[in-house]
């Protein structure tokens, strides 16, 4: 007569399948982080792709992967919806959000709104090149309504792991990975506002006050939102590290791939997909906002004011030193190599010259020169423009923390 009692291998196997499922997380959440990855790397390829090709057809690879993201993310947010508002229990309901009836957590109904932003982007996009041919500059009227439906989607995908970190307690290996999730879907989100700037952020740039006004503008309201809400110690440095990652792997892999232009003008000879620059360097800073934010805690609307003060002066003086320095070797003979990839990120539509390996737009005194104190006078204000920029991420931030739905 067999024993009806479960062996202690079979109880240990199916508490090891419990704790898996236990530890998993939503299929759904990683839809969404996947349209997230493939929007962002499908942005960086299609800028690539015109920098090296050109314009040819709509339906290039490039253009497939960011509408291959919106339309995953659309679907998956959409079954979300349906599933929560027609078959959800009383629980799933009651940390929904409830819009035109429908029922969904606030993540899915933003990341639905950046999938319909980028669908409605496509035929206005395609309309554009027919119009004037290819883009003078990355933020065309099309391109802005496509960025907008692309950070969207990737803050969506940013509170739908967050409201699961913020629900799923302090412990275990379900909330570590939940909070890895988050940190990934922030290091997207920093990848965006990176790509959106590269205008402005050439390593030429670097020896000029404008970068230092428009990376504090920008990257500290990320920073410190990320850092607040983050449920690990390194949450800022973390999703710097992602972005780095994506951006490293984006600037070595195309490369790879043989391609030359199709349309006209060609000033340079172009045979591999034209790389990004070599990635901006916030790690460094993003560690400052890490010890800036494990040192002060928890703060109140005007203690928030304090640690954006400091905050800000850690940001701009960290990222001043190592921008300023790197972009000097950046632009030198040292760094034309696989590795770095300098002098190989100009597209085919530009000439040849001993302009791209020297400063741009360097600060210029009354008297003419360029001098320490004509950079000092435009850079300083990177200090209080990065002070509301890191007060709006602690805002954010705060209110991250909380959410629930």
């Amino acid at each position: 007569m067999e024993s009806s009692v479960a062996s202690p291998d079979t109880l240990m196997a199916g508490g090891t399948r419990a704790d898996a499922r236990a530890a998993a997380i939503p299929w759904y959440l990683t839809a969404v982080l996947f349209a997230s990855t493939s929007v962002i790397v499908g942005v960086i390829w299609d800028i690539s792709w015109h920098q090296t090709i050109g314009r040819d057809s709509f339906l290039t690879p490039a253009h497939i992967a960011i509408y291959l993201g919106g339309i995953a993310a659309g679907i998956a947010c959409g079954w979300l919806a349906l599933k929560t508002t027609f078959g959800g229990t009383e629980e799933e309901k009651g940390r929904s959000v409830k819009f035109w009836g429908f029922r969904a957590p606030l993540g899915a109904w933003i990341a639905i709104w950046g999938a319909f932003a980028m669908v409605t982007s496509a035929p206005f996009d395609d309309w554009w090149h027919n119009a004037y041919g290819l883009d003078v500059e990355i933020l065309s009227p099309p391109h802005v309504v496509l960025a907008l439906g692309i950070m969207a989607i990737q803050v969506g995908a940013l509170i739908m792991a967050l409201s699961w970190q913020n629900r799923s307690g302090a412990e275990g290996e379900r909330n570590r990975r939940l909070s890895f999730a988050y940190l990934y879907g922030a290091g997207m989100l920093i990848a965006t506002f990176a790509v959106l700037l590269t205008e402005y952020t050439y390593p030429n740039d670097m020896h000029a006050s404008p970068f230092y006004r428009v990376t504090a503008g920008a990257f500290p309201l990320v920073l410190f939102a990320v850092g607040r809400a983050g449920g690990m110690k390194w949450s800022a440095t973390v999703a710097a590290l992602v972005y780095s990652g994506l951006i490293l792997a984006m600037m070595w892999i195309l490369p790879l791939f043989p391609a030359e232009p199709l349309l006209a003008p060609i000033r340079r000879t172009v045979t591999h997909m034209v790389p990004p620059t070599f990635p901006l360097l916030l790690v460094f800073p993003a560690i400052a906002i890490d010890l800036v934010l494990a040192r002060t805690g928890e703060g109140g609307r005007w203690k928030d004011w304090g640690i954006a003060a400091v905050g800000s002066v850690a940001f701009v003086l960290v990222f001043l030193a190592v921008s300023w320095f790197f972009s000097e070797f950046l632009l030198s003979p040292a760094a034309r190599n696989y590795v770095f990839q300098a002098d190989n990120n100009w597209p085919y539509t530009s000439s040849v010259g001993g302009w791209q390996h020297e400063f741009w737009n360097e600060d210029i005194a009354a008297d003419g020169r360029i001098t320490a104190g004509a950079f000092a006078a435009g850079a300083w204000w990177a200090i209080p423009i990065g002070i509301v920029s890191a007060r709006a991420g602690l805002m954010w931030g705060n209110w991250m923390a909380r959410v629930r739905r």
